[in-house]
């Protein structure tokens, strides 16, 4: 189930943060019930791609370790949790909307497709991932009757493509030679291609950050011209996850990465106390 991957699903917190919604019990409590969903539904996700990528995950120095791939869970009991994970997820959203239990859906098929045949498509794999956290913002925003800024969603879209990149780019550095083995688009891929596509998405993204902050509507929602000091937590936390991936062989799991580095999850809290002190 790779519950330490439910981080990820802190992206479904964004609209309840940047829309002020935080004072609204129904709210919160509509949010969590979405976040416990998506939490289930990409558990029954890597479940299905772990019975899929079986075989090749044991020529990963890392991934071998996985229950399948290391045979110490058989297919039919990882089917068995998969579908009891996947309805559990529906049954969650059917108590917020019906808008909710679409985006559940299509985050399902989305990947699903993903695990079968897109993930062997150079770049639109990226993308697909990206979506993946596009889909969870829109599930706390829309799903919620929260409406989502294009900011936001242009911030969300340029942090998950620098991410996705990011992990092309370390599963590049872990398999070395036998990058194809293990996955079949890494021969699609090169570093310097990887780095040019990081690079390019980490500009973005500190640009779309830094309009954000400076943006007339964001000041006139928050009521603050400071969100631009903030800027400067968003730029380190970019720049150590670029040397992690280069010079301490992480990157490849930013939910773990996250956790366990103590300079990213300290500027992490730090840009989040300050952005909830500064709009609060």
């Amino acid at each position: 189930m790779r519950p330490h991957q439910w981080v990820k699903n802190a992206f479904v917190f964004t609209g309840l943060l940047f829309g002020h919604a935080w004072h609204d019990a129904t709210l919160i409590e509509h949010v969590i019930l979405v976040a416990v969903a998506f939490s289930f539904v990409s558990s029954a996700i890597y479940i299905i791609n772990d019975i899929i990528d079986r075989e090749l995950d044991r020529h990963h120095p890392k991934k071998k370790h996985r229950p399948l791939a290391a045979g110490t869970v058989s297919i039919t009991s990882a089917l068995m949790l998969a579908v009891i994970l996947a309805i559990s997820a529906i049954a969650l959203a059917t108590l917020v909307s019906a808008t909710v239990i679409w985006i559940i859906l299509s985050y399902a098929i989305m990947n699903t497709a993903y695990s079968f045949w897109l993930k062997h498509v150079v770049i639109l794999d990226i993308f697909i991932i990206a979506t993946g956290f596009m889909l969870r913002i829109l599930a706390g925003t829309l799903g919620v009757g929260i409406p989502p800024s294009q900011w936001l969603l242009l911030c969300g879209l340029m942090v998950t493509l620098f991410l996705g990149f990011a992990k092309r780019r370390a599963e590049i550095n872990a398999l070395a030679e036998d990058k194809s083995t293990h996955r079949k688009v890494l021969q699609h891929y090169s570093p310097v291609l990887l780095d040019n596509m990081i690079g390019i998405t980490a500009a973005g993204l500190i640009m779309s950050y830094s309009l954000y902050t400076m943006s007339p509507d964001t000041i006139h929602i928050h009521g603050t011209h400071n969100l631009i000091y903030t800027v400067p937590f968003v730029m380190y936390g970019i720049f150590r996850y670029i040397y992690l991936l280069h010079h301490q062989s992480k990157g490849g799991d930013p939910s773990h990465d996250l956790v366990r580095d103590p300079h990213l999850l300290i500027v992490v809290i730090a840009w989040l106390t300050t952005t909830i002190l500064l709009i609060s």
